[in-house]
């Protein structure tokens, strides 16, 4: 009996707790986006062990911190996590200077014990939230103490584990204080600022009931809505599981109730929130990995990857439509939700954040992160001014709806924040052992040897590769190791390292359907209650203008190169391409199956005369045809029986 009354008690204390740590990371942040007082190596080596410790304290708070320990067990571990944390994040802040300067190179016993302890944190947090992660760091640190037992050109002497400690922590220039974690607590803390207000003050609900208007008007705009709402929110969430979640729970059953099969309602939208890391101005991860591998402005990388986003959405759009008209899927099961005053000034909200970041990187030239602080700043004000006139409004009032959504705010912020520089903290630990035994050099004259200077040979085997990694591996180790890897040959035998590095992208992207994992296809088909394999293979299809795109980085390389009209220009050469070939896939254009297939595979040649002949004008004028049998399935479709309106197998 005593049992079963404290355990109630447990997480209102560690809530407690928790929301504490939660403000002071938060002011801290703040603050030093504000001023940038110290700079990002003292901000990573102070408040890397408080993202830890909100780690343990979130955990606890959910009672999955080692759950199969006894509860006593559990909170004493616990509170060694802290402590040890706090001892850390003392520690590092104290002797930063002396750490850096007077004993680099040369550190002391203690130096290297705190640093090993922050490492060996992080590799838990490894273990707790990505085992393949934790299992290949591990395998790369053995691989750099004991490269002397590996045969052929693997072959190292060996590294003392002091090297290896030291490169894990104390050196910042890799491990769990260098430049991967200190760009999620700086740069993509910036914008998680924006984007937990949004949701904090219910700006995606606001645009999903939008979303619910334009669906309740024809019966190909419900699933198109999971498109379109799916593109809104990628806008300002970089993540495919996010978009999943926040859009999937109310487009999928949406679309189930309508008529669409479960599988193909969560394959539509696993494809459509794969978009999440591909659409600016908040791309995934990966993006910002991007412009700190090429050495440029994040905004440089936002400037590019819009067209290659719309040519994405596209693509997932045609195929949804394709499939909403084999399906049929009607809308008698859904009715619009009514938009209140709130949700049009949150609507309005959304787009002024969009296009506030945009205006501030492009027009005035200002750094992202501070770029995003003034729109957060901005924006900020707006919903709590929002907020307090809409619960004044209520006939009813009290503290907890007023402060509820800044309760919700730091709870996000912190949690998102966190979450993220851990995981950048693991892949630094992962780097660190790749670059201190020299394994890209090794594998990337592999890559060269076996392709030799013919590039298509070797974006084959880079291909492979990326797939490869992304079976096992989220999107942002699956980029950084895939660019690591094939950058340097690509680009010695002469391509442009905006298109090396965005082919890595794009395939960082797709390992995150690559099978068997992907959490965006988990999430949706949990939600769906459809098999998982089947959503995963469902939505690869529906994903095809991902693979075009990665030819067309190669084929059509001004779209990534320079923004501008060159881009403009490759970038509809390359829809047309991917309209031609996703009708290809799934329209039908003659009921008898010796007329269509022949059809279809005539309509995909030439829309790969668009997507690869090297003569602009040629492929230009091989777009016509693709246009013409678009057209005549659409006359045909017009005029057929409604049993016979079938666009998809």
């Amino acid at each position: 009996m005593s049992a079963s009354l404290e355990r109630p008690a447990r997480p209102r204390v560690v809530e407690v707790l928790y929301y504490l740590t939660a403000v002071f990371f938060f002011v801290y942040l703040f603050a030093y986006f504000w001023t940038s007082e110290g700079g990002p190596v003292l901000l990573a080596i102070t408040l890397v062990p408080v993202t830890f410790i909100l780690f343990t304290l979130d955990e606890l708070r959910r009672n999955e911190f080692y759950p199969r320990l006894p509860a006593l067990a559990g909170r004493a571990l616990a509170a060694a996590y802290i402590a040890i944390s706090i001892a850390v994040a003392a520690y590092m802040h104290v002797e930063y200077f002396e750490i850096g300067t007077v004993r680099a190179g040369i550190w002391s016993t203690t130096d290297l014990a705190m640093g090993a302890l922050m490492a060996l944190l992080v590799m838990e947090y490894a273990r707790r939230r990505y085992k393949a992660l934790f299992v290949l760091n591990v395998v790369l640190i053995l691989y750099a103490v004991y490269g002397s037992v590996v045969p052929g050109m693997f072959f190292h002497p060996g590294l003392s584990w002091q090297r290896i400690v030291s490169a894990m922590s104390v050196e910042m220039s890799t491990g769990v204080f260098s430049n991967l974690p200190q760009l999620a607590l700086t740069l993509i803390g910036s914008f998680i600022l924006v984007l937990s207000a949004l949701r904090a003050f219910g700006c995606v609900d606001s645009i999903l009931r939008g979303a619910s208007q334009i669906a309740a008007r024809s019966p190909h705009a419900l699933p198109q809505s999971a498109v379109l709402g799916s593109m809104a929110v990628a806008a300002v969430s970089g993540s495919g599981a996010a978009n999943a979640i926040t859009t999937g729970s109310a487009t999928i059953p949406a679309m189930i109730g309508a008529g669409m099969p479960r599988v193909t309602a969560a394959a539509i939208e696993t494809a459509s929130s794969l978009g999440g890391q591909l659409m600016p101005p908040i791309m995934g991860i990966s993006a910002f990995l991007m412009a700190e591998f090429l050495g440029r402005s994040y905004f440089d990388v936002v400037a590019r990857g819009y067209a290659p986003a719309l040519v994405f959405f596209l693509g997932v759009a045609v195929s949804v439509y394709l499939l909403s008209s084999h399906h049929r899927a009607r809308l008698q099961s859904v009715t619009a939700e009514t938009m209140r005053w709130i949700d049009w000034a949150n609507v309005a909200v959304f787009a002024l954040v969009v296009g506030g970041l945009i205006g501030l990187m492009a027009v005035w030239h200002l750094a992202p992160m501070f770029a995003a602080l003034y729109v957060f700043v901005a924006v900020g004000a707006f919903l709590v001014a929002a907020h307090l006139v809409s619960v004044g409004r209520a006939r009813g009032w009290s503290w907890r709806a007023l402060l509820a959504p800044l309760g919700r705010f730091v709870d996000t912020f912190a949690g998102m924040t966190a979450d993220l520089t851990l995981l950048l903290a693991t892949l630094s630990i992962m780097t660190g052992a790749l670059v201190i035994t020299g394994v890209p050099t090794k594998i990337g004259a592999i890559l060269i040897e076996m392709a030799g200077v013919n590039l298509f040979a070797m974006a084959i085997v880079a291909f492979f590769f990326g797939a490869l990694l992304g079976t096992g591996l989220p999107p942002a180790p699956t980029y950084i190791i895939t660019a690591l890897v094939i950058a340097p040959p690509m680009i010695k035998v002469g391509v442009d390292p905006w298109v090396v590095h965005f082919f890595a992208f794009f395939l960082a992207v797709w390992g995150e359907l690559t099978p068997p994992t992907s959490v965006t296809a988990a999430v949706t088909a949990k939600i769906a209650d459809a098999p998982f394999i089947q959503t995963l293979f469902h939505a690869i299809q529906i994903c095809f203008s991902l693979f075009v795109l990665m030819a067309g980085v190669f084929t059509r390389p001004e779209l990534v190169l320079e923004p501008g009209v060159a881009q403009i220009g490759a970038m509809l050469l390359i829809m047309v391409s991917t309209v031609g070939l996703s009708f290809s896939i799934q329209a039908r254009f003659a009921d008898r199956r010796e007329f269509d297939v022949p059809l279809r595979l005539a309509l995909a040649a030439i829309a790969l005369v668009v997507l690869f002949h090297p003569d602009r004008q040629v492929a230009t004028l091989a777009g016509i045809p693709v246009g013409l049998f678009v057209a005549y399935w659409f006359l045909r479709r017009r005029h057929a029986p409604v049993g016979a309106q079938a666009g998809a197998h």
